[in-house]
């Protein structure tokens, strides 16, 4: 078993460039918990690195000031600090500050919620709430082993509501991206509940449908889906203005641990214990790209088993083209949308958990030992087909771009048929 096909001299593979790691301390809980980083994760505006470090730890970091402390080189650490004090000039900015935060419980998932002030609640509409948040206002979720939510203000590490409602760990959580502060919960009580922070947290909906463990879910860019995966081969797909379930995807062969939709919602990327990633078409729950991790390829009953190969996080990048993945063989591997083998390989012991930086520069994976590592990530100038396809994607369904009066291969390029 390897984990390339034949055709792949590993020795021709790029290895993707280490720029810093950061540890976890000794921690007087450590009776209490693991050392574990089940997630990290960047805030929308580049302001912030949050990861859960361990020992019921949340450890939020400027990320300007964690850039600094890695050796980058000048040329190119002075271009990201840029495009960051850029996205962090405005006057009613709040100064980042470093925070350690103790959340009681082990820390299983982390997302970073921005609200957009003119977007009304869309639980009630009442003149009165007991938290306004301003345009400003950067938030943080935590997601808690003894099944507890708790929202803090990312700028003071205050606390500033605890939702109780879920009866199993609270295993993922994501923000919508409009700006709502809509919050989906996803846990292993088989749920997903749908929280509206603009109403005091209030719980509008509980989504229910896995017949096992929820273990992750993602808000397409608009807002419109959700994805949630899980335990039994489950990947579904919600329809979050009628709260419904639209498609069950069918194609992995054991339980799916992570997802994550392309910048134009056009692809949806979900990774399984069963050695792959799968990269769908949301629209049409159809398969459009299989990126192994081991070869050959699983028979189904090997893959849905202990295999040695877990896949056990995806995230996309910014521009589209890119999708990173960590597998249990102690690879990170990177990924072209437009390749089946992968473009950078390094190693990394025992990852849990990955996410790209706002800008799409750097990759940072969190382990079982609660360090987390950065690299460099794959630079390409993304072509001028691509940006159109991007922005067309971002505006039309599959079924939409279909009805177009085009020629078959710009039609099949613009639905990812050929990239």
């Amino acid at each position: 078993m390897a984990s390339f096909p034949e055709f792949v001299n590993e020795a021709d593979i790029a290895t993707s460039h280490l720029i810093g790691e950061l540890s976890t301390p000794a921690s007087p809980f450590i009776q209490k918990s693991g050392r574990e980083t089940w997630t990290v994760a960047f805030a929308p505006d580049g302001s912030y690195l949050a990861w859960s470090q361990g020992h019921r730890v949340v450890r939020l970091i400027p990320w300007c000031r964690c850039l600094k402390r890695f050796l980058l080189d000048d040329n190119e650490k002075n271009k990201t600090n840029k495009v960051l004090l850029r996205q962090n000039s405005s006057e009613n900015q709040k100064t980042p500050g470093e925070h350690t935060i103790d959340c009681g419980d082990i820390v299983w998932g982390l997302a970073f919620g921005s609200s957009v002030p003119e977007k009304q609640s869309r639980c009630v509409n009442i003149g009165w709430h007991r938290f306004k948040f301003g345009e400003d206002q950067l938030l943080l979720a935590t997601g808690l082993g003894n099944g507890r939510i708790k929202i803090w203000d990312a700028y003071t590490g205050k606390l500033l509501l605890n939702l109780m409602d879920h009866t199993e760990v609270v295993r993922d959580l994501t923000f919508a991206p409009d700006g709502s502060l809509i919050l989906v919960s996803a846990s292993r009580d088989k749920t997903l509940r749908v929280w509206d922070l603009k109403d005091d947290g209030n719980m509008m909906k509980v989504l229910k449908g896995h017949p096992n463990w929820v273990y992750c879910c993602a808000f397409s860019p608009d807002s419109s889906v959700l994805c949630s995966v899980g335990a039994g081969k489950a990947v579904f797909l919600w329809d979050m203005n009628k709260y419904a379930m639209i498609h069950k995807l069918e194609g992995h062969n054991n339980d799916v641990v992570s997802c994550e939709f392309s910048p134009d919602g056009a692809l949806l990327a979900t990774a399984s214990y069963d050695t792959r990633v799968i990269v769908w078409d949301p629209y049409t729950a159809t398969v459009l790209l299989d990126l192994g991790h081991l070869f050959p390829p699983p028979s189904p009953i090997f893959a849905g088993g202990a295999n040695d190969r877990w896949v056990r996080s995806v995230a996309f990048s910014h521009d589209g083209l890119h999708i990173a993945s960590i597998a249990d063989d102690k690879k990170l591997r990177f990924w072209r949308i437009d390749c089946s083998c992968p473009v950078e390989v390094a190693h990394l012991s025992n990852g849990l958990c990955c996410a790209f930086s706002t800008d799409g520069r750097v990759l940072a994976a969190g382990t079982r030992d609660g360090s987390i590592f950065f690299w460099d990530t794959p630079r390409n100038v993304s072509s001028l087909q691509h940006l159109c396809r991007m922005s067309i994607r971002r505006l039309m369904s599959t079924n939409q771009v279909k009805k177009l009066p085009i020629p078959v291969k710009i039609l099949e390029y613009l639905t990812y048929q050929i990239f």
